[in-house]
């Protein structure tokens, strides 16, 4: 049986291209031969977006196959799969009612693995090569349950004067999720939003160099106004645009994602 390798995309900070990088990272892993399974753990459900248009997810959102529905009753997330149209990608969607979900968890036992729990099936099945799961700009137990839940973790930083503030709170958050999942690994940073004329893109890059044992992704993803057509057409820029930058990068990305995981 294969091993299934979950990656969590978590950043406090709030406009860091999270759910973009989970979302073009997964179809591009998905393009390389992989099965991917993406899970929506954000209220803003931009994850799901990415691959409906916005009836549909406001739809699966207020309805019963969502993530809200299986951690409040702690339900096997087999049952919640949606597939995307696209080849060897497949979905769990957000609800807005995951804004409740630390108040969910908060009287569960052992309320830091729910969702670890919930994977189990999927992850013994070997269904699926890897797990990609975007994560609220939070910190909180719900973040722990994800961290906790994840093999690998990505954080992607905005290339932006503001693109490190937080950073420090969530490298302090990762260390009290490796106390209780020891084998939780952060993989990389992923460097978003780049523009190379800014002085402040030097800047995050020799910042982020400095620090001790965090490995910076090789493959920067550049401002590119083709992602935000993509998400206002509800694809992976790889499908709206494959010839623009930003599709090459994360195709690089992706490629670069899966080599350290092996």
């Amino acid at each position: 049986m294969k091993k299934t390798t979950t990656i969590c995309f978590c950043n406090n900070k709030g406009g860091s291209g999270k759910s973009t990088s989970c979302s073009n990272v997964g179809y591009a892993m998905s393009l390389l031969g992989y099965r991917v399974l993406l899970i929506d753990g954000d209220m803003q459900l931009n994850l799901s977006l990415s691959f409906f248009g916005e009836e549909r997810v406001l739809e699966m959102a207020k309805g019963e196959k969502n993530l809200y529905v299986a951690m409040k009753n702690q339900q096997d997330l087999r049952e919640f799969i949606v597939p995307t149209g696209y080849d060897r990608l497949d979905i769990i969607p957000s609800s807005t009612l995951m804004s409740s979900i630390e108040y969910e968890l908060f009287a569960k036992w052992q309320r830091e693995f729910i969702l670890k729990k919930a994977l189990r099936g999927i992850k013994e099945s070997g269904v699926y090569d890897f797990i990609l799961i975007d994560a609220p700009p939070t910190l909180g137990g719900w973040v722990m349950n994800i961290l906790c839940a994840s093999d690998k973790m990505v954080i992607p930083v905005e290339s932006s004067p503001w693109g490190l503030f937080g950073l420090a709170n969530m490298f302090e958050f990762l260390s009290g999720a490796e106390e209780i999942a020891p084998e939780l690994e952060l993989l990389g940073i992923a460097v978003t939003k780049v523009d190379e004329r800014k002085n402040y893109f030097r800047q995050t890059i020799e910042t982020l160099k400095e620090l001790e044992d965090v490995k910076v992704f090789e493959n920067y993803i550049h401002v590119d106004s083709a992602i935000e057509w993509a998400q206002d057409d509800s694809s992976p820029v790889l499908v709206y645009k494959k010839s623009s930058r930003s599709a090459k990068e994360y195709y690089e990305l992706a490629k670069e994602v899966v080599t350290l995981c092996q």
